[in-house]
């Protein structure tokens, strides 16, 4: 009997990719943000995932930070009309987000699963 012999795979490449964490080829997401079932190449059941909001929590602190922090140095540096504002202020806050939130959420699920981490269990 030949057990499978699969490397050590970076939880931040993978996660980005939106890859399986155990090799790397298989879909991690079953569309935006739903994940798989599991992965469609090495047969890994994602049955661990739990994502939870960490995700959604890193990626508004890190949108946050940046938009805000953009909106006051462009109002330093060249005090805008408002418009101007909401011109770059919202595409930025709401495309950002987007764009950041499913290789977040693949990170932190590669990263549970390259850990070994899973809920906590009480057990009297």
């Amino acid at each position: 009997m030949t057990e499978n012999y699969y490397p050590d795979l970076s939880p931040v490449s993978t996660g980005i990719a939106g890859r399986c964490p155990r090799c790397g080829r298989g879909n991690l997401f079953d569309g935006y943000l739903n994940v798989a079932k599991g992965c469609s190449s090495c047969g890994l059941s994602y049955e661990f995932a739990d994502g939870g909001d960490g995700a959604a929590w890193f990626v508004m602190l890190f949108v946050c930070v940046v938009g805000v922090g953009s909106m006051l140095g462009i109002e330093v540096a060249w005090s805008p009309p408002y418009w101007v504002h909401a011109l770059i202020a919202i595409p930025l806050l709401v495309l950002l987000p987007l764009a950041l939130l499913r290789p977040a959420k693949g990170m932190l699920i590669n990263q549970q699963w390259n850990t070994g981490a899973h809920e906590g269990r009480h057990q009297p």
